[in-house]
């Protein structure tokens, strides 16, 4: 148990930093789920900025 700790302890405080592979790969984890999810955001910021002209309107009127 003592030497579980003792590598996870050690893993964290690895101050090794990223390579280029590690960065590619969460760049195409990124691109990929925004190509999946894609509709779905623009549908979201779609209605976001909708409810915001609503309330703007709402100010200024």
């Amino acid at each position: 148990m003592k030497q579980g700790m003792m590598k996870v302890r050690d893993f964290w405080r690895d101050e090794e930093g990223l390579g280029t592979l590690e960065i590619i790969l969460i760049i195409a984890v990124v691109i990929i789920l925004a190509l999946l999810f894609k509709d779905w955001i623009i549908d979201l910021v779609e209605r976001l900025m909708g409810k915001a002209d609503d309330q703007a309107d709402k100010i200024f009127s």
